[in-house]
């Protein structure tokens, strides 16, 4: 299966100061599949070793953090000696061993030769304020689910995804009905490794469903394993309303309908908890779009996304049938299913912020605003042909942007102040003039 990722990682293996590589990404996004796939292609050796009820490396990190010591563990773990330039060593749940954690600081102080990724699924929890973190020792690559882009190369289209990198825009719409289908796909199937995997191999929506729900079933189960037990009800709740939350017109996410009377303070640690674990992504409104973003976020007002498109569905009970509709599964559920996946094409651009920006009076709202270093980029989303783009000109009149962008099932085209965009080419950023 091909994966973006496995580029920055070759890129990582190449630095001259390179440093231990942590993997971020929530529970089955292909962390594991990715650290064995890199090591088996770019080294002659690899030692993996998963953290999690692994007794034996939990006494060799909790006895001392020497690193020629740690070495000579690894080396009669593995059986083999280790050599540093041909050797990957995949540290795998590393958030189960807070001792390994620590040592990545060592590694890269005393022995930077040594090349080590590390994952885990719920990394995110164990970096907070009280944990000994390697700060500054360490880099990090942020993995999500699979793009629309890599989902056509694992369905055997490499050459429609090749057509929309070479921002050949004006060749893909001769193929757009194909677009438009597997886009559809994509909306049931989701970006998760393992659904993906099955689709390509048996074009079978039941049993992607079926692995699905058993993905939700593991994060639930999660939830009650991992999360702190007086914040289990409130996570279980918070993640419950999110489909309800993305299906109204104003997107904006409201506790109240979490329960009647919910307040904010009440769900800060479930929050925390489900973002910090890569489930759900806090898109926050500004209040004027100027660089650097982050700093006209209005804290108290945000969209919540979920991780994955396909899990959305899922949670929602899309049926089949609805593929075959026209375009009314773009439509479904007021758009929720399209902003979410527009959402997750832009996760995946690295360096790239996403707000979305709405007047003050709740007058005119702009879905997304992205601000990649360079220029801030306000973004409206259509689930259909509709080109009325009223928001985004109410933004345009007041903030005079270089470039606006309207996401649409229409063709590509360039008029005077605005970019129209098909959804299907939203994952190639860098061809349509937003990348810096």
């Amino acid at each position: 299966m091909y994966r973006t990722a496995m580029e920055r990682l070759r890129k990582w293996k190449m630095k001259k100061r390179r440093k231990p590589l942590i993997i971020r990404g929530a529970r089955q996004v292909g962390k594991t599949w990715l650290m064995k796939e890199f090591g088996a292609n770019e080294y002659e050796e690899t030692v993996y070793i998963n953290f999690d009820s692994n007794e034996r490396m939990k006494k060799l990190f909790e006895g001392g953090l020497e690193v020629r010591r740690l070495i000579m563990g690894l080396e009669l773990f593995a059986g083999y000696k280790i050599d540093p330039d041909n050797t990957l060593l995949i540290f795998d749940e590393v958030q189960e061993v807070p001792e390994a954690l620590s040592s990545l600081k060592y590694f890269n102080e005393d022995a930077p030769q040594y090349q080590i990724v590390c994952a885990g699924s719920l990394l995110g929890v164990a970096l907070h304020p009280g944990t000994s973190f390697p700060v500054g020792k360490v880099e990090f690559l942020d993995l999500y689910p699979l793009s629309y882009a890599e989902f056509l190369r694992a369905m055997g289209r490499e050459g429609y995804a090749e057509l929309l990198q070479n921002g050949d825009f004006d060749m893909a719409a001769a193929f757009k009905q194909d677009f438009i289908d597997l886009l559809k796909q994509y909306y049931f199937v989701g970006g998760m490794p393992e659904a993906v995997q099955a689709f390509a191999d048996d074009r079978d929506f039941n049993e992607v469903r079926e692995i699905q729900q058993r993905i939700l079933a593991a994060y639930e189960q999660d939830f009650s394993k991992h999360a702190p037990n007086e914040a289990v009800p409130r996570i279980r709740m918070l993640w419950n309303s999110i489909p309800s939350q993305l299906a109204r017109e104003n997107k904006k996410f409201i506790y109240g309908l979490i329960r009647e009377g919910a307040r904010a303070k009440e769900y800060e640690l479930a929050m925390l908890w489900l973002t910090d674990c890569g489930l759900v992504h806090k898109v926050h409104r500004i209040t004027a779009p100027n660089l650097p973003l982050k700093a006209y976020e209005d804290l108290k007002a945000f969209k919540l996304f979920l991780v994955d498109v396909g899990l959305l569905s899922c949670m929602t009970g899309l049926r089949q049938d609805v593929l075959l509709d026209g375009n009314a599964l773009f439509k479904e559920f007021k758009g929720a299913l399209t902003e979410q996946y527009v959402l997750q094409q832009f996760m995946t651009f690295s360096g790239v912020d996403i707000f979305y920006w709405s007047a003050d009076r709740g007058a005119a709202e702009v879905d997304f605003v992205v601000d990649n270093g360079a220029a801030v980029i306000p973004l409206e989303v259509k689930a259909e042909i509709n080109l009325q783009a009223k928001s985004l000109k109410v933004y345009r009149d007041k903030f005079h942007p270089a470039l606006s962008v309207r996401i649409s099932m229409a063709d590509y085209r360039k008029e005077e102040w605005i970019l129209n965009l098909p959804l299907w080419a939203v994952g190639f950023m860098d061809k349509w003039g937003g990348q810096k």
